[in-house]
């Protein structure tokens, strides 16, 4: 694997490899360990729009795992001068970074990226626009294991709220689909669902109801309303949409009674997700986070080899 740029098409063995070598550096994603494959390499973290989990884990992992560190700051580089992004690339990949970690907000500028990186470079998706968030996909999956065990195919999952601008949305449909997961729920008001034909979330059960599509459901997938990412009036106001789509005690209630709850960040409390479900014995939200840095470092290994 050269780069992780989505989660489609990915083959199951390599994306359950990854899984299991995230598993097995847990210990080492929490403290600094002997585990230090990337010594000598440098690692350039290029984030083109805000992140806190993403970045910071991203930076935890390359440090992990024994690598040099650049974090690119947008706002004072040469971009702003009128530098392309395959340029800045390029100058890095000159100083001897050989990994780059991308966030962008427009989608397919990462394929750009990778296409034009030297033969002994990588690039790996921190985010690209609204299509996809590989190592989101993945931490995702790692964190249902862990709860649910390695048998995808019993689960039903619902993903919940702004399907339509989520790029999370995109990669857990891929990972989830590839793991064998026949019940596949998405549900939201109208205006924040896929359209019809979206080929990402072909083979997913649409729901116009947030009782009917937790109804049962053993995980259960919130998403955080994208205003920076929408157009005004999609939403009538913050205080229905947590009234019709917010996950409640009482709404979580009609799922199953050890059903789990997932949020990918930042959280809107009190928009799309209540407090007392956010911090109650079946959120494994924190459990997310502390993966991603694991999940994180499996990635950044496989690459470097």
């Amino acid at each position: 694997m050269r780069h992780l740029l989505t989660l489609q098409d990915l083959p199951r063995d390599t994306l359950e490899r990854l899984l299991d070598a995230a598993q097995a550096l847990r210990p080492d994603a929490l403290r600094r360990g002997p585990h230090r494959p990337l010594r000598g390499l440098t690692v350039a973290n290029l984030f083109f729009e805000p992140s806190t989990r993403t970045r910071a884990s991203f930076q935890l992992a390359a440090q992990r795992l024994g690598a040099d560190v650049v974090n690119f700051d947008a706002e004072s580089s040469s971009t702003r001068k009128g530098e392309t992004l395959v340029d800045t690339l390029r100058n890095l990949e000159a100083m001897g970074a050989g990994l780059f970690v991308v966030r962008h907000t427009h989608s397919n500028v990462l394929t750009a990226l990778a296409a034009a990186a030297a033969e002994n470079s990588s690039v790996v998706s921190a985010g690209d626009g609204r299509s996809s968030h590989p190592t989101q996909g993945l931490l995702d999956m790692l964190t249902i294991r862990q709860h649910k065990g390695e048998y995808f195919s019993r689960l039903s999952v619902a993903i919940i709220g702004d399907i339509r601008h989520s790029r999370v949305a995109r990669s857990d449909v891929e990972a989830l689909r590839t793991l064998g997961v026949r019940d596949i729920r998405i549900a939201g008001p109208e205006s924040l669902l896929p359209d019809a034909d979206a080929e990402a979330f072909h083979g997913t059960r649409t729901f116009h109801d947030l009782a009917q599509a937790l109804d049962g459901c053993d995980v259960v997938m919130m998403l955080r309303l994208q205003r920076e990412r929408m157009d005004e009036g999609l939403v009538s106001s913050l205080e229905e949409y947590y009234r019709d789509w917010g996950l409640s005690p009482e709404a979580l209630a009609l799922a199953k009674p050890d059903a789990i709850v997932l949020h990918p960040g930042p959280m809107n409390r009190g928009v799309e997700i209540a407090d007392a479900v956010a911090d109650g014995p079946q959120s494994v939200i924190l459990d997310q986070v502390s993966n991603g840095v694991a999940v994180r470092m499996a990635v950044l290994e496989a690459l470097a080899r």
